[in-house]
């Protein structure tokens, strides 16, 4: 009997399935990485100079360590957004101006929440002139 010896094809490797699936994992991560950059917040944050001073005129609202609201270095028995905001428009009342710069003065270990909240109840107000103190080394370096 007589055998025909058989030949091994060599397998060959499809790529067409493999370049469909890489095509839209690119997609996928393209269209994903543009609906991210949307969700951002644009920031145009300001400059600070060392010759500028808060105005007579403004509303100070000062936040020592612990989250105590002092408004004009007047402290507030309680800390409630409520209260805060009802101090604010007192204060804002006693001034002629009708739309006063808001200074924070925060000391750095004030929790950001308390920081947050002076903000939330200028916005509600009406207030839209908000700007933080900050302290000066005595070289003119800030720290």
């Amino acid at each position: 009997m007589r055998f025909r010896e058989r030949r091994h094809d060599e397998p060959e490797i499809n790529l067409i399935p493999l370049i469909d699936v890489f095509l839209m994992a690119l997609i996928f991560l393209l269209v994903t990485t543009s609906f991210s950059k949307l969700a951002q917040l644009q920031l145009q944050l300001p400059e600070a100079s060392s010759d500028s001073r808060p105005e007579d005129a403004a509303l100070r609202v000062s936040i020592d360590a612990k989250g105590q609201f002092f408004i004009n270095d007047k402290q507030l028995l309680n800390a409630t957004p409520e209260v805060l905001r009802q101090a604010m428009a007192e204060a804002v009342q006693r001034k002629d101006k009708k739309d006063p710069v808001v200074v924070i003065q925060a000391d750095r270990r004030t929790p950001h929440e308390a920081v947050i909240r002076v903000m939330d109840a200028a916005q509600r107000l009406g207030l839209t002139h908000l700007t933080f103190a900050t302290q000066q080394h005595a070289d003119g370096s800030a720290p």
